[in-house]
């Protein structure tokens, strides 16, 4: 039942949940971790942790992208950033200090057959192939990556409808849309659950919930919980499992996530993966080599993200699986996920989803 409280006469709002609201509670029976199956299966894609990588330049170089596999996961290339844009992506990496500085890179010319370059290297490493598109060029750039490799295409905004609309253009009809390609779609962010229902009857093979790491909040007034909005998503999930007779679409949830508690604890409410992006800043192999921005922060107009100077830590390899001397949750992220399912006394990630929580 939603609980409805009143924050002034005449005016209510539903009361909601973030991650740091929330606990997870064990139960009476316990497991060993080796025994704990962390694999994740989306469409005809299949990976060992249910772990993608945010699409930023800040952490996916082909070098990032190819490792990112190679450790079990999906590493997602941003088809607006740079790679289309610069041929010394090192050099134009280092020059990133700021919004303005990225402004600046994101106002070159993209050319298409650089970034088709670049994919097909990913591509003949042997790696899943993902690409990010925003909802505003997916028109355009979608069959030039999807020409080139791509085998799963990423629509992503902040926040998205099943219908961008706009006045000066031709509405993007996801339907439509994803129903003319080729290869699976992954959409989002969503954060309730009548966008959720809307964007699975797209026929998206994902959905994303959340924003990744942004400025929304503080720019825009718009921060939704997690833990409410993921648990939303999983509603709508459900309701179209059973609309279908049968259709899963799978929920990633993409937002700030600081420790593999937050990991953990998204899978939870309900997520079938997560998408992370200053958790992996830290790793050796990413682009930013240790500062982090998220894929909004070269917006030309009204950037909602910033470079977050950081230090790398360890490969990406140590960042993913350990071993780690870190008792804080930042290395070793798949292991705290295998832990505390363990601990819970479950063995893969689906049966994680019903265990218990407690509000804070």
């Amino acid at each position: 039942m939603r609980e409805i409280v009143e924050i002034g006469t005449g005016r209510e709002a539903r009361r909601a949940y973030g991650l740091e609201d929330i606990s997870i509670v064990p139960t009476r029976r316990t497991r060993s971790s080796s025994d704990v199956d962390t694999t994740w299966n989306i469409d005809a894609y299949t990976f060992d942790v249910p772990i993608l990588s945010h699409p930023t330049d800040a952490l996916a170089t082909p070098e990032f992208v190819i490792e990112m596999g190679k450790q079990g996961g999906l590493g997602v290339i941003n088809a607006e950033g740079l790679w289309g844009r610069v041929e010394d992506l090192d050099t134009a990496l280092a020059d990133v200090h700021d919004a303005e500085s990225l402004q600046r890179l994101h106002a070159l010319p993209l050319d298409e057959e650089l970034l088709a370059e670049r994919i097909r290297q990913v591509r003949d490493s042997g790696v899943t192939v993902a690409v990010r598109v925003s909802p505003q060029h997916a028109r355009e750039l979608a069959q030039t990556v999807i020409s080139a490799g791509t085998e799963l295409l990423i629509i992503q905004g902040t926040i998205i409808s099943a219908e961008h609309v706009a006045a000066d253009g031709e509405p993007l009809n996801l339907k439509e849309f994803i129903g003319s390609l080729d290869v699976p779609v992954i959409a989002g962010g969503v954060s309730d659950y009548s966008t959720a229902l809307h964007l699975m009857r797209t026929g998206a093979a994902g959905i994303i919930v959340g924003g990744g790491t942004n400025t929304n909040d503080v720019a825009l007034g718009i921060e939704p919980p997690l833990a409410t909005a993921i648990a939303d998503a999983a509603a709508a999930r459900r309701d179209y499992l059973d609309e279908t007779g049968g259709r899963y679409v799978h929920v990633i949830a993409d937002d700030a996530f600081a420790t593999s508690g937050d990991v953990v604890k998204a899978i939870a409410c309900g997520a079938d993966a997560v998408s992370l992006g200053g958790m992996l800043a830290i790793a050796e192999e990413a682009g930013g080599k240790g500062a982090y921005w998220p894929s909004v922060a070269g917006h030309p107009r009204f950037p909602r993200g910033f470079v977050d100077e950081r230090s790398p830590k360890a490969p990406l390899e140590v960042v993913l699986h350990g071993p780690s001397a870190d008792p804080f949750g930042t290395l070793n992220i798949v292991g705290g996920l295998r832990r505390a399912m363990a601990k819970c006394g479950y063995t893969d990630l689906k049966s994680f989803q019903k265990v218990d929580l407690a509000v804070r």
